[in-house]
C-alpha cells in the first residue's frame, strides 16, 4: 500500500505490511475524572456481573511513516474500566486494541459468531477474537504476540485449534472510538469440522456450568447474508466481509 488508510464507511482499513510498536504512558487523569471512571465502571458491573477489570492494551496513537512504509502504533498498559472514559465529558479518550480471525470454510464462506448474553455485548455479531492483553514487563508487543493471542481467542471461542504460525496478518482496522483491530487470516477448514468443533466447545462449557462467549456461529458469503442474520454487529464487520468477498481469489492464495 502506498498511502493508508482505505476508507470504508466509518472504518479505516490499513494494508500494513510493516508495523512498529511504541510503548507510551497512558492518559493522565484528574481526581474528578478518575472518580467518574470508577462510578461508570461500578454501574456497568452492577448491570452485568460477569464484567471484570482485566488487563488490556490501549491505543494512544496511530501514525503512518510514508518514507519507511511503516504503520506505527503507540500503546499503553490499561484495564477494561478505562474504556468508561468515553462516557466522561472532556476526559481524554482511550482506544482499544483487539485481534480477530478470518476463519473461512473450504467453500469460501466466512465464520462469524454472536456474543452470548453473559458478555459485555450480548447479541452482537463479530469475528472470533477479543481485546489484546499487554505483554509481561520486559516482553515486546509485536505481531507475533498479537498472532499468539488471536490463535488463543479462536480456540476459546470456536474450539478451532490453529497453530499461531498458521495465522497471517491480513488487515488492520480503525473504527469507532479509534479502536484498532488486527485481522488475521486462518487456513480454510471443512464447514462440517467448524460446526463440530463449535458444538463440542459449547457442550464442554455448558457441562462446566459456564456460558460460551459465542452462543451461535454462522458461515456467510457476503454482506447480504450478514444482514440476514439480524441483530447488531461490530463496526468493522461489514467492511471486512465486503473486502473478503471482493477478493478475486481465496485470501489463502493471495
Amino acid at each position: 500500500m502506498t498511502e493508508p488508510p482505505l476508507r470504508s464507511s466509518c472504518v479505516d482499513l490499513f494494508e500494513a505490511h510493516r508495523i512498529r510498536f511504541v510503548e507510551a504512558a497512558g492518559p493522565r487523569l484528574s481526581a474528578e475524572e478518575q472518580l467518574a471512571v470508577n462510578r461508570v465502571w461500578a454501574e456497568a458491573v452492577q448491570a452485568n456481573s460477569s464484567l471484570f477489570d482485566g488487563p488490556a492494551v490501549a491505543c494512544t496513537g496511530l501514525d503512518w511513516e510514508e518514507q519507511a512504509g511503516t504503520l506505527v502504533l503507540s500503546w499503553a498498559r490499561s484495564t477494561y474500566r478505562y474504556r468508561a472514559l468515553r462516557r466522561v465529558p472532556g476526559a481524554p479518550s482511550v482506544s482499544s486494541v483487539f485481534v480477530c480471525v478470518l476463519q473461512a470454510a473450504e467453500d469460501g464462506r466466512l465464520l462469524v459468531g454472536r456474543m452470548s448474553s453473559s458478555t459485555a455485548a450480548p447479541g452482537r455479531w463479530q469475528l472470533p477474537g477479543g481485546s489484546m492483553e499487554p505483554p509481561q514487563h520486559g516482553q515486546p508487543l509485536d505481531v507475533a504476540a498479537l498472532r499468539d493471542h488471536a490463535a488463543r481467542e479462536l480456540l476459546e471461542e470456536t474450539g478451532v485449534d490453529t497453530p499461531p504460525t498458521d495465522l497471517s496478518l491480513w488487515l488492520v482496522t480503525r473504527g469507532e472510538h479509534g479502536n484498532i483491530g488486527f485481522v488475521f487470516l486462518a487456513p480454510g477448514r471443512p464447514a462440517e469440522l467448524l460446526h463440530q468443533r463449535f458444538a463440542a466447545l459449547v457442550s464442554s462449557e455448558t457441562a462446566l456450568g459456564r456460558d460460551p462467549e459465542l452462543d451461535r456461529i454462522a458461515l456467510i458469503h457476503s454482506e447480504t447474508e450478514l444482514a440476514e442474520l439480524g441483530g447488531p454487529h461490530v463496526d468493522y464487520l461489514d467492511p471486512v466481509v465486503r473486502r473478503y468477498a471482493g477478493t478475486a481469489c481465496s485470501p489463502n492464495d493471495s
